[in-house]
């Protein structure tokens, strides 16, 4: 079992900067990439950002140069900065990750991240 909980959403406004943070706890030893999606109204669930144990990075383009993901295998920890905020940005953010050994797909509680015009 791997546990994740988000923290450092809020309300920013356009052109603003905000930064998440997951902290992953149990079983720590069968992960390797992790990632962030978010979830807008009505919309599906879409994958922002992964980073691999080793720190590969992959990026959607609708966040590439704006978001950067970066890892703290010994804190167990990842983390999503974002500038140049836009409203279209406004989601809830989830961590995630999957286990190597047994394929269970891991999601934290999410966090809301609202981007103001």
């Amino acid at each position: 079992q791997v546990q994740l909980v988000e923290s450092g959403g809020g309300l920013v406004q356009a052109g603003g900067s905000l930064r998440l943070s997951c902290a992953a706890s149990g079983s720590i030893f069968s992960i390797n990439a992790m990632a962030w999606y978010r979830q807008a109204p009505g919309k599906q669930r879409e994958l922002v950002a992964t980073i691999t144990r080793s720190g590969s990075t992959n990026y959607a383009d609708s966040v590439k140069g704006r978001f950067t993901i970066s890892r703290d295998n010994v804190k167990n920890t990842i983390s999503l900065q974002m500038n140049s905020l836009k409203p279209e940005d406004t989601a809830v953010y989830y961590c995630y990750t999957r286990s190597l050994r047994t394929w269970d797909e891991y999601w934290g509680q999410g966090t809301q991240v609202t981007v103001s015009s």
